[in-house]
């Protein structure tokens, strides 16, 4: 259906509770999630591949079918603006995936710095913002910046509410005015 797309959007959690009913140490989330990433990450890009970590234990194995993208599927991750996020997503991501637009601009260069640390380019980065009203200024101001696409807001409703909001949204999709669309 997506024709070998992904984008795989990565979380650490904020709910104690519910880690903690599901066995993760809220602690230690962060190494957790990273060992299990490049676990996957490996399984993607290598023909056999095998993993030691503290986490993520397993012997030289064969994971098919491979994906599309290469060299594999891009990872987002998702949070709050800040050094420890943007070292995770420099060091075993591909960009960011921040909730809404607020503070776009000014956190950007710190991410960016955070690629240049870890030897990447920046210029690969992929930023993008989740749950967007979207209005023509709003989305050219994105692409300026150098978000790359934006996921826009949908209401929880039924059908009859949802799909003439669709067909509002329509009007930023395909031609690209903006530079932004997936």
């Amino acid at each position: 259906m997506s024709g070998g797309r992904l984008v795989v959007g990565v979380g650490f959690g904020w709910n104690r509770e519910e880690m903690e009913s599901h066995g993760v140490d809220y602690k230690r989330r962060r190494e957790i999630v990273r060992e299990k990433m490049l676990a996957i990450q490996a399984l993607w890009t290598n023909e056999v591949a095998g993993f030691a970590g503290e986490h993520v234990r397993f012997e030289p194995s064969w994971q098919w079918p491979k994906p599309l993208q290469k060299p594999r599927p891009p990872v987002l991750i998702g949070g709050a603006p800040g050094p420890k996020l943007f070292a995770h997503a420099a060091e075993w991501a591909d960009g960011w995936l921040p909730i809404g637009g607020a503070g776009l601009k000014a956190a950007l260069p710190e991410l960016r710095r955070a690629f240049e640390a870890r030897g990447r380019d920046p210029a690969t980065l992929q930023v993008v913002p989740m749950g967007v009203l979207p209005d023509a200024g709003k989305l050219e101001h994105y692409a300026s910046i150098g978000v790359t696409e934006a996921v826009l807001r949908l209401p929880s409703a039924p059908r009859d509410v949802v799909m003439p909001v669709l067909d509002g949204y329509a009007r930023f999709v395909g031609s690209r005015p903006t530079g932004l669309g997936g």
